[in-house]
């Protein structure tokens, strides 16, 4: 081959090469700047501690199981009617001494608090960008069966849940249900998770009330700006959190929902390699130890026949000084790179 066929050939190369990053490049800027934003698990904070909570009282007809804290704020406890301890599988709070129930605690901050937090759990549903909008119309969630992500729809002429909506994702995916007006399931209406999926990544953004039909399943978080009403047998794997309204039960079962520990391997990887680090730091120990009494030794005085003999210091056989490597300067490095490009370069041309 000639030499001005290797150059030819060379700079062809190099072409190939640049035009090849060039094209992934873009291929890559594409994909991140069409990516569309996943839905992100809405922050509870204090609130994630109560089944139900609610602004302007709480009413039941029994018998209800309530697994989860209970409360209402700012109104007075005398709000709560038709709730008894043996329904609630947790504490019942109120901002004053009413009603008078023995596991009632009077916690003014602590509602507050919890009322905050779920102002701002509000907001941060309410701001996620959609991926699904449905408009207003009949049933516009059911029968389908939706991946993670952020749903926004419209007011249901009679329902906006009829029949099943299935969820399907792991237990890391988030939904996020975005209800522009009103909430409304209908009667014995269900949800149902697959894949994996938790009712604690499930979260309900109602902006005005909602009401589930007499024996639905309902999953998520409902928080709802003004009122929730839970009908007749209806159960809920979830939440239900009114912010300025009344939480109305009716012989329901609601079960604070909280996502499954992560699996142990982890913690049990995390002990064997504190283990294996340990153990290679005792070995390396025992060696230095080994190591300084050898030399030691080499260096003691010796005694013959009543004659003391001076020590001689003696140069252990094997150095114990520790072995430093001098790192390859940058410039040293682009040099060489240079003179073998050089040679190379001379190679060719002849």
């Amino acid at each position: 081959m000639t030499r001005s066929n290797v150059k030819r050939f060379r700079t062809r190369a190099a072409w190939a090469t640049s035009m090849t990053a060039l094209f992934a490049l873009g291929l890559l800027l594409t994909v991140v700047g069409g990516a569309t934003a996943a839905a992100t698990v809405v922050p509870l904070g204090t609130a994630a501690n109560f089944a139900v909570l609610a602004g302007t009282g709480v009413t039941n007809v029994p018998p209800s199981t309530i697994t989860g804290n209970v409360g209402v704020s700012p109104t007075t406890g005398a709000s709560m009617t038709g709730l008894s301890c043996p329904e609630v599988n947790g504490t019942i709070y109120s901002v004053d001494a009413t009603p008078v129930l023995a596991c009632r605690v009077t916690d003014a901050t602590l509602l507050a608090t919890a009322k905050n937090d779920l102002s701002t759990a509000y907001d941060n549903a309410f701001a996620q960008v959609p991926d699904t909008t449905y408009p207003a119309g009949e049933n516009q969630l059911g029968t389908l069966n939706l991946v993670p992500g952020v749903y926004r729809f419209g007011h249901g002429t009679t329902a906006n849940l009829i029949g099943n909506l299935t969820l399907t994702g792991d237990a890391d995916s988030v939904w996020v249900f975005q209800a522009t007006s009103d909430l409304v399931t209908a009667t014995s209406s269900t949800i149902t998770l697959a894949g994996g999926a938790q009712a604690c990544n499930v979260f309900w953004q109602v902006g005005s009330s909602a009401t589930l039909g007499d024996s639905s399943t309902f999953v998520g978080t409902i928080m709802a700006l003004t009122s929730i009403t839970v009908n007749s047998a209806a159960t809920v794997q979830g939440r239900v959190l009114a912010q300025n309204g009344l939480v109305s039960l009716n012989n329901n079962t609601i079960t604070s929902s909280t996502c499954a520990a992560p699996p142990a391997t982890t913690a049990t990887t995390a002990a064997a390699t504190t283990a294996t680090a340990t153990t290679a730091t005792t070995a390396t120990t025992a060696t230095t130890a080994t190591t300084a009494t050898t030399a030691a030794t080499t260096t003691a005085a010796t005694t013959t026949a009543g004659t003391t003999t001076t020590p001689t210091a003696t140069t252990p056989a094997t150095s114990t000084t520790p072995t430093t490597t001098t790192p390859v300067s940058a410039a040293a490095a682009k040099a060489a790179a240079a003179r073998e490009a050089a040679a190379a370069k001379k190679a060719a041309a002849s």
